[in-house]
């Protein structure tokens, strides 16, 4: 039985994921924060009749300790069992208006990089016993707008959370290229999915308070809210596409390193997440802020 694990699996575009994944035939475990959210989603996912039930599992991923007891309990749970962990989708996101910080360090690089990136390390010994498998992080047409500099948690000048998301999916969408070339011909494909937008908690509101950007966008506000009101009018299940496709299309058999776009197909890179220096940069404070070898 191929299994899958999605991280913020229980509502929006993680829990339509998983429902594609449920559809076709992966043993889907959800991971979110609340467990009335994480039932319902399993009533969701077995309401399908899959082959497997799904299941939920309690983390908060804005913890680093906490994702590191999710990847120590699935580890030993696969170790134990001796099933495949064929496929892990990194889908937590999240959006800060006002600056904030999680164990010291500021939000949305925690959130958007810093967990997925630990998670995934830790459970890369587990996804090379269960290979050919697939990791699927989600990123963000957001990248556009970041400050590209990365010898920091934080770049210099004032705080604006739609600019500190973006640098924090850039970081991601970095260190998701740089895996993919470190784990070519191991069995393991990694792939960066582009939702393009969609309603979720995570737009619903956020994205309506013009401090969330630059001082010069907030001069062209009107314009800007409009573009962002368009841009997350879709369906979570429109926005689940690049994921699923990502994690199951027999035609990247064999690929790694692929963005899947908003429309579901192969596009290119955001040039800034192919700089050697941009991805060496996100190594080091990756490695400072989430080392994967503490326990």
């Amino acid at each position: 039985m191929r299994k899958a694990v999605v991280t913020a699996g229980t509502a929006g575009i993680g829990l339509e994921t998983a429902l594609g994944l449920a559809a076709a035939g992966f043993a889907v475990t959800v991971v979110g924060r609340s467990p009335g959210r994480g039932a319902q989603a399993v009533d969701r996912i077995n309401a399908m009749g899959p082959a497997q039930p799904g299941r939920f599992l309690a983390a908060d991923l804005s913890s680093l300790d906490q994702v590191r007891a999710l990847a120590d309990r699935i580890a030993a749970e696969h170790q134990a069992s001796g099933d495949p962990l064929t496929v892990l989708v990194n889908n937590v996101g999240a959006m800060f208006p006002n600056r904030s910080e999680l164990g010291g360090v500021e939000a949305s690089l925690v959130v958007n990089h810093l967990s997925p990136y630990l998670l995934t390390e830790l459970l890369l010994p587990t996804l090379a016993a269960g290979s050919p498998s697939r990791i699927v992080n989600v990123t963000s047409g957001a990248v556009g707008v970041a400050k590209r500099v990365f010898d920091a948690v934080e770049p210099p000048g004032g705080y604006y959370g739609f600019h500190w998301y973006g640098r924090a999916k850039l970081a991601n969408l970095a260190y998701t290229l740089d895996l993919a070339a470190r784990l070519d011909g191991t069995g393991v494909s990694v792939f960066a999915a582009d939702p393009g937008g969609a309603a979720t908690d995570m737009t619903n509101g956020t994205l309506t308070d013009p401090k969330i950007v630059s001082p010069v966008l907030r001069l062209l506000w009107p314009l800007v809210r409009r573009k962002f009101e368009r841009s997350t009018s879709g369906p979570a299940s429109a926005a689940a596409r690049p994921s699923i496709v990502a994690a199951t299309d027999d035609a990247l058999i064999g690929k790694t390193g692929v963005v899947i776009g908003p429309q579901a197909r192969p596009v290119a890179p955001f040039r800034p997440a192919t700089d050697r220096r941009v991805a060496d940069a996100v190594r080091r404070l990756s490695e400072a802020h989430a080392p994967a070898a503490a326990r």
